[in-house]
């Protein structure tokens, strides 16, 4: 079987199922994918297609997305803490000893855990919609941050995420009218199953309640940017209004050497920018010592 085909496979850690796409050769260079919300490691799904010929890539679900397990929140403490435990067991595993990252929406907290916690391993970032400054946040969050403060008086605003309208929403907003036709309708479907499975708005709004505490890492996370100089990469979407322009800006306070591309997309920008960014990949992890 060639390297060019991606594997889905199942993954074992602490007892759970962690389902992980892979393709290429694990010989290259290492690119490990983190999605976001309410997405899964299908968002990377025709990323990994046009790297493989170059590049090594996993993707995996986070526990409670895609085809990973979905334990109940009595038997799970969802939390971030768990989620980058759970990634660092699969990176284990799977004796991934340096990569580069790819961080998305959820996935940056989880990625730049492990990366302010093993800087050595870590070989680049790239951030599409990956947050860590408070700069990033938009009006989107007040509800969010509101919520954190008092779950039971914003729940029912909250819940407002979870239907199709909100997710379509995510992947359609502040794309151009020349590109909408690029993105495929099931990519919001499938994320829109995964939601309304019994026992996942328990899981998400756990998830929301919990995001308050990634930003008591930020000033880890940028002091790590500031020692360990990682090369950067910013692909994100300047009409993203989950994670606005200004938080792709404010990495260049800490790592001002980065490259920086604000696309004309939303916030799922590799539905219709892949071309685009997986050109700036290929070029950005060459020039990598």
């Amino acid at each position: 079987m060639s390297h060019l085909t991606t594997r889905y496979r199942t993954a074992v850690v602490d007892g759970l199922e962690v389902f992980y796409r892979e393709a290429g050769d694990p010989a290259n260079p290492t690119l490990l994918l983190l999605h976001g919300f309410p997405s899964s490691s299908h968002m990377f799904r025709n990323l990994i297609t046009a790297l493989a010929d170059r590049y090594h890539l996993v993707a995996p679900d986070h526990i409670g997305f895609g085809q990973s397990a979905m334990p109940t929140v009595s038997e799970f403490a969802y939390s971030f803490d768990n989620l980058t435990r759970i990634t660092e067991g699969l990176v284990e595993q799977l004796g991934l000893e340096r990569f580069a990252l790819y961080i998305h929406d959820y996935g940056a907290p989880i990625g730049l855990r492990i990366a302010s916690r093993n800087p050595e391993r870590v070989t680049a970032l790239v951030t599409q919609s990956g947050n860590a400054y408070v700069e990033g946040f938009t009006p989107f969050w007040d509800v969010l941050f509101a919520h954190a403060k008092d779950r039971a008086a914003n729940e029912a605003e909250v819940r407002k995420l979870f239907t199709l309208e909100a997710t379509k929403w995510q992947y359609t907003h502040g794309v151009p009218a020349d590109r909408l036709e690029l993105i495929a309708p099931e990519a919001w479907l499938l994320d829109q199953a995964g939601l309304d499975r019994p026992g996942n708005d328990a899981v998400q709004l756990q998830l929301f309640w919990d995001y308050q505490f990634n930003l008591d890492g930020y000033p880890a996370f940028q002091e790590y940017f500031r020692t360990h100089r990682p090369p950067l990469l910013v692909t994100w979407g300047r009409n993203d209004e989950i994670f606005g322009a200004a938080g792709a800006e404010a990495y260049r306070r800490d790592l001002p050497d980065g490259e920086f591309h604000l696309l004309d997309a939303g916030h799922f920008a590799l539905e219709t920018h892949l071309e685009e960014i997986s050109q700036y990949i290929r070029a950005f992890m060459e020039r990598l010592p």
